[in-house]
């Protein structure tokens, strides 16, 4: 038995407190690292809710403007037809006709002419004059439509340039011309510039790389703020995964890559009432996480600095903690030591044989005690002096710890030149052994410097076995017994208890 492990195990501070700090610090970084992960996966939401209901209410200021817009060309062009078919305006002059015809809400700005075409789609009323131009539109997409169809409901052509000179971009708001028999007569045709639609967006503060589309509903891009590098007004989107996804949900919004930007955007869209028009807001993502972004740096590096501030406290207060534990552990080693020999001392040699007592008692093995003296050992300090004394009490000392090798043995200075081994597990005949080993290697000792006669000593043996069932008090009478034996009987021997 070592000596460390013969010692009280209670004044020693354990490493477990250490580890407890270690986890507790470890536990408290990852807490404080997902809450922290928490809270800003939650104001991203938030960023992005945020930016939608602001989207939102563009897409429904923008439908509510060009919703009472397109109305305005609707009545325009009911009006027109009502008026083209009364029979009392027939007769009258060219001027009253005409005020009849166009109502004041074609004075409107971005509005161009309202046409009224006849069945070959030449001009028969022009609201730009009272006398109507020299023209014909049968070639323009919304005739042939209203040729071919007989839906009288309003019709909404795809871009075109106008035949004036500056070749604006315009769309044409339609209605067809059908007799009492549903027979083709003509249509009535308003026509509206895209440069409205420019005065609109621009009017609103979406960002700097955010968009505000208008697209019909088969795909047709009809304005785009801010202008694109290319000419876009007009081009087919219908084949985009973007647009193909707005015409299914019809309403909401979602986050997807721009085919147009290849960056990704936040779309949010919605139909305009009951026409084929679909408006379409697109903000950046890095616009709308921008403040985020710029929250998250700032609270990951102050939460980064935090975790690492405590872990380092943690390793502080851990060095600390080993510190002392090693100093205790020291300490305690110090305690159970003799300090001359570095065998075991005697508070730790009486806690080590009560321990293997009641063990001995437990398991009925048997336990012997070795009782070792340095013979003559006063005669020999007196005559070469304490030194040579201390040097010969370290040599014995050495030599006996090499003999008792087993974990459960134990070798001590009982007190003076008087030293004891605990030898468990071991009857009388084994400690017999033991003890002849140590008393022939002590004989076998080179002589001190000085001396004339080698170092011998004397050694008694007691031991328990359940046969003699004595008390550790007798044990140790017995053994000590056995040393004075050994001593009268010519010392440098062994003798064993009767």
């Amino acid at each position: 038995m070592s000596v460390s492990s013969a010692q009280p195990q209670d004044p020693v501070r354990s490493p477990r407190s250490e580890r407890l700090l270690v986890l507790g610090s470890l536990l408290l970084v990852v807490a404080i690292l997902s809450i922290v992960a928490f809270l800003l996966v939650r104001e991203r939401a938030n960023a992005e809710l945020s930016a939608t209901r602001a989207a939102s209410n563009i897409v429904q200021l923008i439908d509510a403007d060009v919703l009472r817009n397109v109305e305005l060309y609707d009545l325009s062009l009911l009006g027109l037809i009502a008026a083209s078919q009364r029979e009392d305006l027939k007769n009258v002059s060219p001027a009253i006709r005409h005020l009849a015809l166009f109502d004041r809400a074609t004075a409107a700005p971005y509005k161009g002419d309202i046409l009224l075409l006849d069945n070959k789609g030449d001009v028969i009323a022009d609201s730009a004059s009272v006398e109507p131009r020299n023209g014909n539109y049968a070639d323009r997409e919304y005739f042939q439509s209203h040729l071919s169809n007989r839906d009288p409901g309003m019709f909404i052509s795809r871009p075109f340039r106008s035949r004036k000179p500056e070749h604006e971009w315009r769309i044409s708001f339609s209605r067809r011309l059908s007799g009492a028999q549903g027979e083709f007569l003509g249509v009535a045709e308003a026509a509206m510039r895209l440069s409205y639609f420019d005065q609109l967006f621009n009017s609103l503060n979406i960002g700097r790389d955010s968009s505000v589309n208008l697209i019909s509903s088969d795909g047709i891009l009809l304005a785009q703020e801010p202008r694109p590098a290319e000419e876009l007004v007009g081009k087919d989107f219908s084949n985009r995964p973007n647009f193909q996804r707005i015409v299914k949900e019809g309403n909401g919004s979602f986050t997807s890559v721009s085919s147009q930007y290849q960056d990704k955007r936040l779309y949010t869209f919605s139909k305009v009432g009951n026409l084929p028009l679909i408006v379409v807001v697109a903000l950046s993502s890095d616009e709308v996480f921008a403040s985020w972004k710029r929250t998250t740096v700032v609270v990951s590096v102050a939460t980064l600095a935090l975790c690492i501030s405590l872990l380092w406290l943690t390793w502080l207060f851990c060095r600390e903690l080993r510190l002392r534990h090693n100093a205790e552990r020291e300490l305690a080693q110090l305690a159970a030591t003799d300090a001359l020999t570095g065998l075991a001392n005697r508070r730790t040699l009486d806690q080590a044989l009560r321990h293997e007592w009641f063990r001995a008692q437990r398991s009925g093995q048997p336990l012997s005690v070795l009782m070792i003296d340095a013979d003559h050992f006063k005669d020999f300090n007196d005559r070469y002096g304490h030194q040579a004394g201390d040097q010969a009490l370290r040599t014995l000392a050495s030599v006996i710890s090499a003999h008792v090798r087993r974990p459960a043995d134990l070798a001590a200075r009982y007190g003076g030149e008087e030293f004891s081994v605990i030898l468990a597990e071991t009857d009388s005949a084994g400690a017999r052994q033991i003890a002849e080993y140590i008393r022939k290697a002590v004989e076998q000792l080179p002589f001190i410097e000085g001396a004339d006669s080698p170092i011998t000593v004397s050694i008694g043996i007691s031991t328990w076995t359940t046969a003699t069932d004595i008390s550790l008090e007798s044990v140790l009478f017995a053994a000590d017994k056995a040393l004075y034996q050994a001593k009268e009987n010519g010392r440098n021997r062994v003798v064993s208890s009767a």
